[in-house]
């Protein structure tokens, strides 16, 4: 296993900072690495606290009488220059609940009422997205939503479409369009799910 000998922080913003990682490898040659991550402090990193609390969370939500559509968003991202369909989302705040970030979130993005359903924790456990990049790991929330699409919530710096996507558009998206890896696993469930009970998956994995 690898050392790590100091971490320096190099930026000071709100949402997301760059940190320095000096260290030794397991076949002891110097490392200088880069991490990006949504800690403000460097005591806050999961690198010095092992723990995982999610930092975000992501929304797989199914829409209308008959649940045959899911709920998507086409953002426009900086990092890209372009559009991406995501799966509504969001940072979880300071003592909040992820389940809560969720019912926030969707609100805020989408103007849907959300309602979570429970699933085991292995399904919602966060998961880290892009590790060799930074630290930050997300939590997934399964449920229903209704209501009425709105965009009168959504943050000025924010260029948000609301998308209730049918199996076909969802395939269409998947060959055609730029998709986060995270949605697009899901719209590949989705496609292939069985109608009469699209969140059954939920139950396959618990303690026998």
């Amino acid at each position: 296993m690898g050392k790590i000998h100091e971490v320096q922080k190099l930026t000071d913003n709100p949402y997301v900072n760059l940190y320095q990682v000096e260290a030794t490898s397991v076949h002891q040659t110097p490392v200088s690495y880069y991490v990006a991550s949504r800690a403000v402090r460097t005591e806050d990193l999961k690198l010095k606290t092992r723990e995982n609390r999610p930092d975000g969370v992501i929304i797989y939500s199914l829409y209308g009488e008959k649940k045959d559509r899911v709920v998507l968003v086409r953002q426009y991202r900086y990092t890209l220059g372009d559009y991406i369909y995501e799966f509504p989302a969001g940072l979880v705040e300071k003592e909040e609940d992820f389940h809560q970030a969720a019912i926030r979130e969707m609100r805020e993005e989408t103007g849907l009422t959300f309602t979570p359903l429970l699933a085991d924790e292995v399904y919602e456990k966060p998961f880290f997205t892009t590790v060799g990049m930074t630290d930050e790991s997300c939590a997934t929330v399964y449920g229903y939503a209704d209501g009425t699409v709105s965009q009168k919530n959504q943050e000025d710096s924010e260029e948000i479409e609301i998308v209730l996507a049918d199996k076909n558009e969802a395939r269409r998206i998947l060959r055609e369009e730029n998709v986060a890896i995270m949605c697009a696993y899901m719209l590949m469930h989705f496609i292939n799910g069985r109608e009469e009970e699209p969140f059954s998956f939920l139950e396959g994995m618990k303690d026998s």
